[in-house]
Formats: structure tokens, sequence, C-alpha cells
């Protein structure tokens, strides 16, 4: 079988950042060091761009689970074009084609049944049929001034992010290449890959209290590090749903940041699932998995007539 063409632009780009990033950053640390002032910025770039990502292009334009003022709107633009992930129209139609056809090899942009590698980076090295660019599922999205300015002006808005957000920001610490090489190069490369594991390492690895139709999970750990985004066998099941953390004690700080946005009126219209809906597909969910194992175990039919009732 012929292997899809190579995109080059993006297998230099990602190629190359990341081997930059492990020599250059720990070489400009070892002979100048860094101040905590370095470290903020990458810290402060890094929210900038993840909440962007999962509040913006993700809960916001890919699943309208709730409606942003035009600010909001503008900051998260701004926010995603720094994240270099892709312009909101790309990520948002490619996001919606992956749950409509979830794990189908031939349809979904980032199967995770053609393996980690493929779901976390491979399907943005080659030219793949299943992530052809095809704008009709986000015709919605194109009636949105804010996108669309955002996707004419994408690359001045990278550059303008990217190199001369963390220049500026250098500037004012009389260290312009340290904030480069820690809030520009580094700070990527991380924001990237911690987006690109719900992709994968998402699909592999942990629970499945909701559904086990895709093979979406739960993760605790991986919702620490992506800001609530590691309940995902909830939020394939609930897409509608504002939040992905459904319990309030569950790690979700994009959910707190929408909620906390909409008593300033920067945000409204919150969509969530009702209690009912949510217990009950639990409840269906252990069923199902109670009687597979009667039936493994060869449990006696009055014990699984009780068990249903």
């Amino acid at each position: 079988m012929e292997k899809a063409p190579i995109n080059w632009i993006n297998m230099v780009l990602f190629t190359a950042t990341p081997m930059l990033a492990v020599t250059l950053v720990p070489l400009y640390g070892y002979f100048y060091s860094y101040e905590l002032y370095e470290w903020l910025v990458l810290l402060f770039l890094m929210g900038f761009c993840g909440m962007s990502i999962t509040g913006g292009y993700h809960r916001l334009w890919s699943h309208k689970t709730y409606t942003a003022s035009p600010i909001l709107r503008l900051i998260f633009a701004i926010g995603g074009a720094c994240s270099l992930q892709n312009d909101i129209l790309h990520w948002a139609s490619d996001h919606r084609r992956h749950h409509q056809f979830v794990d189908n090899n031939d349809r979904d942009p980032y199967s995770a049944k053609r393996g980690f590698w493929f779901s976390h980076i491979g399907w943005i090295l080659r030219n793949y049929e299943s992530h052809t660019v095809d704008f009709s599922n986000v015709k919605d999205l194109q009636k949105d001034p804010i996108v669309m300015w955002q996707h004419r002006h994408y690359l001045k808005l990278v550059l303008l992010t990217n190199i001369g957000l963390p220049a500026f920001l250098g500037y004012l610490n009389d260290d312009i290449l340290a904030c480069l090489l820690l809030g520009g190069l580094l700070r990527l490369v991380l924001s990237q890959h911690i987006t690109y594991l719900i992709n994968s390492l998402a699909h592999m690895w942990g629970r499945q209290p909701y559904s086990d139709e895709n093979t979406a999970r739960d993760n605790t750990f991986l919702a620490l590090i992506t800001y609530g985004e590691g309940y995902h066998n909830f939020h394939h099941t609930f897409q509608w749903d504002y939040r992905n953390g459904v319990k309030w004690w569950h790690w979700d700080p994009t959910k707190w940041m929408i909620k906390s946005c909409s008593l300033f009126g920067l945000t409204k219209d919150l969509k969530r699932s009702t209690v009912a809906q949510i217990e009950k597909t639990k409840l269906e969910m252990q069923y199902r998995m109670a009687t597979e194992k009667c039936e493994l175990l060869n449990i006696p039919g009055n014990w699984r007539l009780k068990l249903e009732a």
C-alpha cells in the first residue's frame, strides 16, 4: 500500500521545533541561566494558548456548548494562533469530523485505531485522505467575523504571537532571547503535544464509565495537564456539555473559566447535560457490563433477573 505524500511544511516544522527545544533551551540555561520572570512568561503563555484551544477552538467553536462575547472570541482567536494548531476553521472542521466518524480509519482525521503515533502527530505529517480539507461542516463558523478575520490573517498572527509577543515580553526584562526560548520555542512544543495527547492517549488509557462504543476514555492525569480535557469518555458521550469534568471536584479549569466569564456577561447559554441523562447513561453501561460478566461466569438465570430488576 502506497504511503500518503509527505506534508513537508509540517514535517520540517514539527521535527525542527522539538529538536531545537531540547538543545537550545538547556544550553542557554547552562551558560546564561533563566530568571523567574522567563518561567512565569512560559506559564502565562502556556495557559493563554491552552485555554484558547480548550475554551475557544474546542468547546466554543467546535461544539457550540456556549456563546461568547466578541472580546472573548477575539482573545481565543489570538491565543489559538499562538498555539500554532491551525486556524479555527481547519481545527473545528477536523474535530467535528472526528466526532462524527470516531475510530473510522478512513474518515476520522486522527483515528486512534491507527495507533498512537498516527493519532498523536502522524496525521499532520502526511496528506492523508482522511484529513482532506472540507469546510462543508463549518458553514456556521464562516458567518463569524472573528473566525474569518483569523482565517485571513492567520500567518501574520502566528508570527506576531510566537515571535513578536515573547520578544516584547523579553524586551521588558532585558533578555529577549531567554523569553523567545522559553515563552516562544519551549512553550510552543509543550502546548502542541499536550493538546495532541487528547487525540492519542485519551483514546487508549483510562476508564469508560459512560460508553464503550468508541475508544474515548476518562483519565484524571490527562485532565490535570490539559485544562480539564482528560474526561474524554464523558465528552464523547455528552459533547454538547460545556463541562468535561462533570463533578464539582473534577479538575476542569476550562469549565471554571467559562462559568466565571458568565458572571460578567462574557459567556452565556451554557449547555449542560441533566443529572438524569448522565446517571441513566452510567447505569446502562454498568448493567451491560454486569450482564456480560453473568454470561461469562454462567450465573443462574434467577440472579440475572434480580440484577435486571
